[in-house]
């Protein structure tokens, strides 16, 4: 009996290019799916469920909202995300097209066979971490070879995915585990991942930025996250974050068209005088002061310390 899967009600406005529905594959399903820009709607997923970037695009963004988290992830080839068994129940906002993505879904009895061979503690399927745009060698080479036995069908082609199932949940088990070793990558601050945090900051600047935010724009937890961008940029994120605002408000107090309380509030600081404080602590003049300077000639650089 095939495997069922929720495909079609996760993902109503996609492209479906592929099935593997007529293969007589009964312990794993798949999709090869064309995305558009959308939001799909909030399906509890009743499988493991494992997307795989085949052709991706680097100018866009996926972001998971669900359970109070938000993780933003470019969808660049070969990035995967990882949605457990009866986690997940938000959405998925697709910001730029995604030509072809494939969707395996790993039914629970799968994990259920590998918990009772190897004596496993507690239910697998359901705590597979919940992972975002990370990048894997052996899922995308165990995922890219049952997308060629679904397209191009062999005589053999069953008996293999149907071993490379078991073979994928057994590896998921072992590196995205919830209990035991972290997945691949996951505690890295790597150029990728800083990319798109300073980028999303610069974009954002004007509006409240949280930590959950950023972590979520990385794909790490927020005390992980913290800790890694302190060691990749020599400051905290809200040290980096105050930095950045008290340099566009030099640059629009610099422009002379807003007034000192106005670009205060853009800046996000709770009054005049706490910006002035800031302002004169980064510089060494206060913002009025800046501004006399700058009608002189002569540029003054925030200060490393802001």
């Amino acid at each position: 009996m095939e495997l069922q899967t929720h495909g079609a009600k996760k993902y109503p406005a996609s492209a479906l290019l592929k099935s593997s529905a007529g293969l007589g594959w009964s312990m794993i399903s798949a999709e090869l799916r064309s995305h558009g820009v959308t939001e799909t709607p909030v399906i509890v997923p009743q499988h493991v469920e494992l997307c795989l970037v085949v052709r991706g695009n680097d100018n866009g963004l996926v972001k998971r909202t669900g359970a109070g988290q938000h993780e933003w992830a470019t969808p660049t080839t070969g990035a995967i995300w990882l949605c457990p068994v009866g986690v997940g129940a938000g959405t998925f906002t697709i910001t730029a097209p995604i030509p072809e993505t494939l969707h395996l879904y790993l039914p629970t009895a799968l994990f259920r066979r590998l918990s009772d061979d190897f004596n496993l503690i507690g239910e697998p399927a359901r705590l597979i971490r919940s992972v975002a745009g990370v990048r894997d060698e052996v899922i995308e080479q165990i995922g890219r070879s049952i997308l060629s036995e679904m397209t191009e069908e062999t005589s053999t082609g069953r008996m293999f995915v149907e071993t490379a199932s078991l073979t994928l949940a057994a590896y998921l088990i072992h590196k995205y585990h919830d209990i035991g070793t972290p997945p691949v990558g996951v505690h890295k601050l790597d150029h990728a991942r800083l990319r798109r945090v300073l980028d999303y900051i610069s974009a954002h600047i004007a509006d409240e930025i949280t930590a959950t935010d950023l972590a979520g724009v990385a794909g790490l937890s927020v005390f992980h996250f913290a800790r890694m961008f302190t060691l990749a940029i020599g400051v905290s994120p809200r040290r980096y974050m105050g930095r950045m605002r008290l340099e566009r408000a030099m640059a629009e107090i610099a422009v002379g068209r807003s007034s000192l309380a106005k670009i205060a509030f853009d800046a996000r600081f709770s009054s005049q005088a706490s910006f002035t404080r800031a302002f004169r602590r980064a510089t060494g003049m206060s913002p009025g002061g800046y501004r006399r300077r700058r009608v002189i000639g002569g540029p003054i650089a925030v200060s490393r310390a802001a």
